[in-house]
């Protein structure tokens, strides 16, 4: 029987795990340091991370190990060079998240459109029980419905994205991160260009060299000061200070972030912008509704079952 270690099951919210505990002998921690990995990976022929980072000393001091399961789709955390020198597989999980980004992408494009969030606390703190008007103007809102939505990377997530920005009336375009010409329904532009066309932007590519401080001060300034910056795919895509200084300048009008350059964030000028309704973040949770975690689970436990049926 396969020894199966799983070293930050807090990252799967509680979920039913059955699908991959019953493949062999499996422990769980809720989250590993750097330093317990070798210790809790020893005897382990199976490793699952979500972001507990296994690099290649790491692995060179684990000879029983031969499946990394990266129960994400991001492989950021694992060194694959040392890893395909060790023979060591790895596998990631894809197409889990798509629809529930997308899905975080247009709430986060309504609720800064719509003030949502500032609305809400005008409620719940009292000033509405005590207004003398039935309607409050405080901050100017406006429709999605006729916008121009830019995409930085035209994925599965960005492509799904792109179909319900049309859905609500958007006209899209995108920009290829990688730079590969392909057939696609919606016109492909230089990213300055989508930058300045657009009334909203979203951020779907991975992190690499090509995307790192991708969009920055400059690319800010491009912006309509009316305009909306989303991120829900990797933290450094877009210079924070930058953004925060965006914010308070308004280069732009609005930002919504779900990722970060450091996770937790500690110190960020993203914490000491003037106005907080410019700015709607969440911790990393994008990808996480319970169905999308679910169909995480699943593809972990397929990218095991079918190494354990090669060893057969």
């Amino acid at each position: 029987m396969k020894k199966i270690v799983f070293l930050d099951e807090y990252s799967i919210a509680g979920r039913d795990l059955t699908k991959i505990s019953s493949q062999g002998e499996y422990i769980a921690y809720n989250n590993t340091t750097k330093e317990q990995v070798v210790e809790r990976l020893k005897g382990a022929d199976v490793a699952i991370t979500n972001k507990v980072m296994i690099d290649g000393d790491t692995m060179r001091q684990l000879p029983d190990l031969k499946l990394i399961c990266v129960a994400a789709t991001g492989m950021n955390n694992v060194d694959l060079e040392a890893a395909k020198e060790l023979g060591i597989e790895v596998k990631n999980a894809v197409g889990y998240s798509t629809i529930s980004v997308a899905e975080t992408t247009l709430a986060s494009a309504l609720a800064l459109a719509r003030n949502i969030v500032y609305f809400d606390e005008y409620f719940h703190d009292g000033r509405y029980s005590k207004a003398d008007r039935a309607f409050c103007y405080d901050r100017l809102t406006f429709q999605i419905s006729g916008k121009k939505w830019g995409i930085i990377g035209l994925g599965n997530i960005g492509r799904e994205v792109a179909r319900l920005a049309s859905a609500f009336g958007c006209e899209v375009r995108y920009f290829s991160t990688s730079g590969a010409k392909r057939e696609e329904a919606y016109p492909a532009v230089e990213l300055d260009e989508l930058l300045k066309w657009s009334d909203i932007v979203s951020v779907h590519s991975p992190l690499n060299e090509r995307t790192r401080g991708l969009v920055g001060r400059r690319e800010l300034q491009l912006m309509k000061p009316t305009s909306l910056i989303i991120n829900v795919a990797r933290g450094g895509i877009i210079d924070e200070a930058a953004l925060a200084e965006a914010l308070d300048n308004g280069w732009v009008a609005a930002a919504a972030l779900d990722v970060f350059s450091v996770e937790p964030l500690r110190e960020s000028p993203l914490y000491n912008i003037k106005d907080r309704y410019r700015l709607l973040a969440s911790p990393h949770n994008a990808w996480s509704a319970a169905e999308a975690i679910d169909r995480l689970i699943e593809c972990v436990a397929e990218n095991i079952r079918t190494w354990l049926e090669k060893q057969e």
